[in-house]
């Protein structure tokens, strides 16, 4: 480690990994805002199909991207509660969504696609959390 220069300002080789800290939050608040965004759009669409084939949109939606948003945030920090973040705030927000919604209205009927989605996004961001843990590479 280099010593401080005169006048105490910090050596110009160190002050990247305060930017680069500084970007890793920046994209940490977005992996989990985007995590929440993914709840409200998987809540909307869980009961939108593909055609007549009944494959509900929110679930794939959930299960394709959850775990993407999960494995970016172990990128940032590989510590269980951080890169969970995204997940937490999908949890979050697929709660609120299926408790009340606007005008008091029930956005999660008990149903089997309502099932799907919060048991394959539970599912699919806890796979990734793990993979996350144990260092395995992505890919």
């Amino acid at each position: 480690m280099t010593a401080p220069a005169p006048g105490g300002t910090v050596p110009r080789e160190i002050a990247p990994r305060g930017e680069s800290r500084v970007v890793g939050v920046a994209a940490l608040v977005l992996l989990v805002f985007d995590g929440a965004l993914l709840g409200a759009f998987g809540v909307a669409f869980a009961q939108i199909h593909s055609g007549g084939i009944p494959v509900p949109m929110g679930v794939v939606l959930t299960v394709l991207i959850l775990p993407w948003l999960v494995l970016r945030a172990g990128e940032v920090d590989d510590r269980p509660g951080v890169a969970g973040a995204p997940l937490v705030a999908w949890f979050l927000v697929v709660a609120v969504l299926a408790v009340t919604g606007p005008g008091g209205d029930m956005m999660v009927p008990l149903n089997w696609q309502s099932g799907a989605l919060v048991l394959g996004g539970l599912g699919a961001g806890l796979w990734a959390l793990r993979r996350v843990v144990d260092g395995e590479p992505d890919g």
